[in-house]
């Protein structure tokens, strides 16, 4: 009997041991080059206790028994599975690449495919280019990192647009691109950048899966998800920064304004306003006034993880950064939160949903035009004191004090947005998988703008006689639902088909209410409501709109390849849109690629240089439903007239617009021919496109047509058609290299270019449209016209300045400009060669799209330390000087110092004089080449070694600086060369822009 009770306390004692928990420890490296793989996911299998490796590959898993199982998994790694031994406290282990995965999964478009079987031009911006830069807005990660994408900020002030056009323009009304994330229609504008996994740009025929919206490009995001068994991981990313002006423009000072001021007087035989110009000094810098050192700070906090059934990600946000010019009156901020979940309901159903809310708040100064503040600032006299105004109306109607102008700015923009998607999958069949989609935006804003009683002297247009209060509200909403099917199978290992076929179905609506109140209790922001105001008024008080748009769309895609080497793809979309009118609302857009991956031939299949070579080519027909809306088919009653009813005079309305049902899209054929190549075991990675784009039916307004009623009624417009084309072609490149030296160094070089000519090919009915302006009353000065590029700046030839009274007598007269010409005026060009210089001499004098853009882009780590720098450059794009007020009191620019003063003295810059010249008719003296190179981002780190952080639970702590638009390299003489109003025709005209702010980093990233 006791024999057997000591046997049984035997066999309890020895299972306790084999029950205990213990720890197991290691490292983890890679196959091919025997380094640490940092980032590595370790997981007790069917369970959520896991880790990942630290930077040097090592991990330590807690409360494992004997028999567990762990699971290893790394992106692009084959996964390892290993059952713990009885005591076994160390694992080492060595992953193998996994050659599928290597290759680099892009989102297509209803789908994804691998980048080796691609035929189309797609470019892919990864999170970790994303984090790198530290983008404030998504956008600006696009710039100088994907060939052909060209982006340009419509201002630096904080919150400002941001244009983005891909591969040139080529409509003259809207250029932008599709914007999908996740699947459904979105706005990248109000995207959190660390929110984002990866972003697709779909460039070419390709596109043509969105057939109707697709002619302009499409960007497709990625957010970022959970993986399946991967311990919960938590990234904490923060900056904080100051910001300053990258640049400030050479002012005469008050006693060179003095000088020359005087002299301009002289010239006129007027007295002197300066007798003693030896006391006023220096006088106000109104820059260094305006401007100032601002902060900016960003949080992000990101939770991820997932288990063999369930996936989720949750990410939140802040942001908030005040402008270098009125501080808290011209900043940003931004708050977000998102959540991400994947469920593997079972075998066959899959659930994926995520959604995303931004919280929006803005205020503005004036930032672009004629009386912005720094238009203002360039041109007020620095005779004038801070706190002075003009009150003898010197300056002209429409230059004021710019720190009053900024004192009495009062706004506020609050945008609240969710958007979202929520998608089953269901496989029948491990072939077969049936989608459902729906996705949604619901967005609602309000703004506010008061204007307080305010007098800046005689006769400005910005004295306010009563306080008034605007405010605004408008919904946007959106939902999209997608219903499609893919079929994927691989016959006698051969044929590889994938099929997918299916139907989108989108409404776009909304409203808007403006309204604006009178005579504000105490002229006072705090009391800026319209439900608070006191007075009335004779006009239009309030207005309002309402939207509707509807789409309904089948497509199909085929993709084919045979023994992984022929690659075949074709493409067709039906659309069916309310946008246009009823004769022309379907619409089919059909494409077509191919591919041939020549290393997979014999010939190459053994080269030791050649890792991988890919032909492509694509061609297709795409549309941009973006043009124009239902305004265009539909008579508008919005024109005034006078009738006369029972012999009395009346006023009423009339067609202010006349209708045209055959409106339509504009329709874009796309052919794209492209090689990718890959060097050296894949160490270098080259890719090159020659492509054409042929848009046509453009919407152009104004076109006189006769026989229609109504064309001659008071107050009425010609009807919108479709009747302009463009052609644009170029050329995309680039090439990436990576290295690794040793254990301890790695190296990476990026470079892009894209060389581009566009053309307006036709414009059916007129001879050209006009946009943009310059100076006041003057013609405008680009045009939309056949032979030129879109938006080219239009106006007179110069040929140096005057230095005699001979010259100008041998000279055709330039009176019609304004004046007679007189020694130290600007000399036109007769270019009609007909003897005078008039309207008719107006000719080509450059055009704001560049010829190249071009990206290098530099990383290189040693040991614990990185250093990234982004570069990005723009050729050949001229922009107008329109920042310059042309009246003889206002201030000038330094290189007025080297102005004509007698004969040989200047053939560049004219004489002053405050007497009439033609020296300010629009000509190539205001337009320049405003080619530039900008360090876009320059950024050093350190991550702290494992010694100092294995006992603090803390994976990863890296702390770097960066320096953001370090410098511009350029010789235009205004604050941005890279700025644009975003406008097709009249883009390239600064107004005064606000420049963007070199903005000086330090931060944290930080895993748990």
């Amino acid at each position: 009997m006791n024999r057997i009770l000591v046997l049984i306390l035997f066999c309890i004692g020895t299972f306790s041991l084999q029950a205990q928990n213990f720890s197991v420890s290691g490292t983890v490296d890679e196959a091919d080059t025997g380094l640490p793989l940092p980032g590595v996911n370790i997981i007790l299998k069917n369970t959520t206790n896991g880790v990942v490796t630290d930077f040097d590959g090592n991990y330590t898993i807690n409360n494992i028994t004997a028999g567990d199982v762990l699971v290893f998994s790394y992106v692009g790694f084959l996964p390892q599975e290993i059952t713990v031994g009885e005591n076994q406290t160390e694992i080492n282990v060595i992953l193998k690449t996994d050659s599928a995965a290597l290759d680099e999964v892009v989102v297509i478009g209803y789908g994804t495919q691998q980048k080796k079987d691609i035929t189309g031009a797609v470019s892919v911006v990864s999170n970790k280019t994303i984090e790198q830069l530290n983008p404030i807005k998504v956008e600006q990660a696009l710039q100088g990192t994907a060939a052909g994408v060209n982006v340009t900020p419509s201002s630096g002030a904080p919150g400002a647009g941001i244009n983005i056009n891909i591969r040139g323009i080529a409509s003259n009304s809207e250029n932008g691109p599709l914007v999908l994330i996740d699947g459904y229609q979105g706005d990248l504008n109000t995207i959190n950048p660390n929110d984002i996994e990866s972003i697709s740009i779909l460039k070419d025929a390709q596109a043509a899966i969105y057939g109707i919206a697709g002619a302009n490009g499409v960007v497709l995001v990625s957010t970022k998800s959970g993986k399946k068994n991967t311990a919960p991981t938590i990234q904490y990313d923060a900056y904080v920064g100051v910001q300053e002006t990258s640049r400030e423009l050479p002012l005469l000072n008050a006693t060179e304004y003095g000088l020359l001021l005087n002299e301009s007087y002289a010239n006129n035989g007027q007295a002197l306003p300066f007798p003693n110009v030896s006391e006023l000094g220096r006088g106000t810098d109104f820059q260094e006034e305006v401007f100032d050192t601002s902060p900016i700070m960003s949080h992000n906090l990101t939770l991820n993880g997932g288990s063999e059934k369930v996936t989720y990600s949750f990410g939140v946000s802040h942001l908030d950064q005040e402008g270098v010019i009125g501080a808290k009156k011209s900043d940003f901020q931004r708050s977000t939160a998102r959540f991400n979940i994947g469920v593997d309901i079972s075998d066959a159903f899959t659930f994926t949903g995520n959604t995303i809310y931004t919280s929006i708040d803005r205020r503005s100064i004036n930032e672009n035009g004629l009386g912005s503040v720094l238009f203002n600032a360039l041109n007020i006299p620095p005779t004038f004191g801070v706190d002075q105004e003009d009150v003898d109306g010197t300056l002209g109607n429409e230059i004021i004090n710019p720190l009053s102008q900024i004192e009495n700015t009062f706004n506020d923009y609050n945008l609240n947005k969710f958007n979202g998607s929520f998608s089953l999958d269901y496989m029948p069949i491990d072939e077969l998988t049936f989608t459902s989609r729906i996705g949604y935006s619901l967005s609602t804003s309000k703004g506010k703008d008061f204007a307080p009683i305010i007098d800046y002297g005689p006769g400005k247009v910005f004295n306010n006689v009563r306080s008034t209060v605007n405010q605004n509200r408008i919904n946007d909403n959106s939902y999209t639902y997608d219903l499609f099917g893919t079929y994927e199978n691989t016959f006698d290992e051969t044929h590889h088909l994938t099929g997918t076929a299916g139907m989108t179905v989108i409404r776009n609506w909304g409203d808007g209410l403006y309204a604006t109140g009178y005579d504000v209790p105490n002229n006072s922001w705090d009391f800026a409501d319209i439900s608070l105001t006191t007075g009335t008024n004779d006009g239009l008080n309030n207005s309002a709109y309402k939207y509707d748009i509807r789409k309904l769309s089948f497509f199909g895609r085929l993709q084919y390849d045979y023994k992984g080497k022929y690659l075949f793809s074709g493409m067709l979309r039906r659309d069916a849109s309310t946008r246009f009118g009823p004769e022309n609302r379907v619409g089919y857009f059909p494409s077509a690629t191919a591919g041939w991956i020549l290393s997979e031939e014999y010939f190459l299949s053994d080269s030791n240089v050649i890792s991988f070579l890919k032909l492509r080519g694509s061609f297709g027909i795409l549309g941009n439903d973006e043009a124009g809306g239902a305004e265009f088919y539909r008579s508008l009653l919005n024109g005034e007239a006078t009738y006369v009813l029972d012999g009395n005079l009346v006023n009423g309305t009339a067609l202010g617009r006349i209708a045209n049902p055959a409106s339509g899209w504009e329709e874009a054929e796309k052919t794209n021919i492209g090689i990718d190549l890959r060097l050296l075991n894949n160490r270098i990675d080259i890719s090159a496109d020659v492509f054409r784009e042929d848009r046509k039916d453009l919407l152009v307004a104004g076109i006189p047509v006769s026989g229609i009623f109504g064309g001659g009624a008071p107050g009425s417009g010609a009807p919108t058609i479709n009747a302009g084309t463009t052609r644009n072609e170029g050329l995309e490149f680039a090439i990436n290299y990576k290295e690794n030296f040793g254990d301890d160094i790695r190296v990476g070089v990026g470079y892009n270019a894209t060389f581009l000519r566009n053309e307006v090919t036709e414009v059916n009915g007129t001879e050209f449209l006009p946009g943009g302006q310059f100076g006041v009353g003057q013609p405008q000065p680009a045009r939309f016209q056949e032979g030129f590029p879109i938006g080219y700046f239009y106006g007179y030839e110069t040929d140096g300045i005057f230095q005699n009274q001979a010259e100008v007598d041998a000279h055709p007269s330039q009176e019609t400009l304004g004046a007679a010409a007189s020694p130290g005026d600007i000399r036109y060009v007769d270019t009609n060669g007909d003897g005078v210089i008039n309207v008719d001499d107006r000719t080509n004098i450059g055009d704001p799209i560049p010829t190249a853009t071009m990206g290098l882009n530099l990383n290189f780590s040693y040991k614990n330390f990185d250093f990234t720098a982004y570069t990005y450059a723009s050729l050949g794009n001229d922009m107008v000087r329109n920042y310059e007020r042309n009246q003889p009191n206002v201030n000038r620019h330094a290189y007025y110092l080297e102005r004509w003063t007698g004969p040989g003295t200047s053939n560049e810059v004219p004489r002053v004089t405050t007497g009439a010249t033609s020296n300010v008719a629009f000509s190539d003296f205001y337009v320049e080449d405003a080619s530039y190179a900008r360090i876009q981002n320059v950024q050093i780190g350190y991550s702290l070694p494992e010694t100092f952080l294995e006992k603090t639970g803390i994976n990863r702590l890296r702390i770097y600086t960066s320096v953001q638009n370090l410098y511009t390299f350029t010789n235009y003489k205004g604050f941005d060369p890279s700025a644009s109003t975003g406008e097709a025709i009249g883009g390239g005209i600064d107004y005064g822009f606000y420049p963007v702010p070199r903005i000086f980093l330090a931060g944290l990233n930080l895993n748990f």
